[in-house]
């Protein structure tokens, strides 16, 4: 059961049997709380639980990361690679084509990672720097403006925007683009 909070933490209650519980919490009682990591998430578990009966309750926190580094493409087999993956696991990629050389494109990968940590793992978002990549991948992409956000699924091309307005609104274009395939 989850309860919104009003931070980036979500409380989550579980329960269980009592025959389910460690030995180091049942013979310490209370023991505070401790964090645990799972994958890239901090999970906080109580270990003072109430026993009600041969059920025990018990509350943790699990912290969303609050932006998502994006991994760089930086040549055609990586871009087959990451392609080949979503096939497989049937799952989304955004890529962001950026120049370096470009202000929106810096100005907008930061935006764009805050809004991969909604998504994730649901969704992997990857940029290609054009001047870094051979300009056959460029031309795979079908990119000639910067910055140009791409949709992914399935190893094929679905759609794209062309950020060249403001950020807040590149990146609730692409919040719809995301929940335009997902709803398909």
């Amino acid at each position: 059961m989850a309860i919104p909070a009003s931070n980036p933490c979500v409380l989550y209650r579980d329960f269980g049997h009592r025959e389910h519980q460690s030995a180091a919490s049942s013979a310490a009682g209370c023991g505070g709380w401790s964090p645990v990591t799972s994958g890239s998430l901090l999970t906080w578990r109580g270990v003072c639980r109430r026993r009600r009966g041969d059920l025990r309750a018990g509350a943790f926190w699990i912290a969303k990361p609050s932006s998502v580094e994006m991994e760089e493409i930086a040549g055609m087999e990586e871009m087959d690679e990451v392609l080949r993956r979503s096939k497989e696991l049937s799952q989304p990629v955004i890529i962001d084509w950026i120049a370096s050389w470009c202000r929106k494109c810096i100005y907008l990968k930061p935006k764009l990672e805050k809004l991969a940590a909604e998504f994730h793992p649901r969704i992997k978002f990857y940029f290609v720097d054009v001047n870094k990549v051979p300009q056959a991948l460029v031309k795979r992409g079908n990119v000639s403006k910067m910055p140009t956000i791409q949709l992914w699924k399935d190893g094929e091309w679905k759609a794209e925007i062309i950020g060249g307005h403001k950020a807040w609104l590149v990146i609730e274009e692409v919040r719809e683009m995301i929940q335009n395939i997902s709803n398909k």
